[in-house]
């Protein structure tokens, strides 16, 4: 995969804004986007979390994935603990018309995979 600096920039953005935009900045899950002719193909590693937990929003050229993993039962002790929780929000831009009313998201085995399907030529994107 060629590096794009741009993307590395959005994620590093992105992670400033989380970090600096609440007191506890949650956690980041993992994504891959890519793209084939016709349409976008969003995978978010989402562990644990049901659909319930999960929303999944469109504004202004931008997807956003936001959701909130509950801290686990109470314990009196851990010997470790390395699993993050709380809230978490991520966004992908478009910068291409898209097609709005035809999105699916799936959620299974803790992968939330979310196609967007691209407008055919010389129509508007459904809002």
């Amino acid at each position: 995969m060629p590096w794009d600096p741009v993307r590395d920039l959005l994620t590093m953005q992105e992670r400033l804004e989380n970090l600096f935009g609440e007191a506890t900045p949650g956690w980041i899950p993992a994504a891959d986007l890519y793209e084939t002719t016709d349409r976008f193909i969003l995978t978010v590693e989402l562990p644990g979390l049901e659909r319930s937990d999960v929303s999944i929003a469109y504004a202004s050229d931008t997807l956003t994935v936001a959701g909130r993993r509950p801290a686990p039962g109470a314990c009196e002790r851990y010997q470790q603990f390395e699993r993050a929780q709380g809230s978490f929000a991520r966004r992908f831009r478009f910068g291409v018309p898209i097609e709005l009313d035809q999105i699916t998201a799936d959620l299974a085995d803790g992968v939330l995979t979310i196609t967007i399907p691209r407008a055919a030529c010389g129509s508007k994107e459904h809002v």
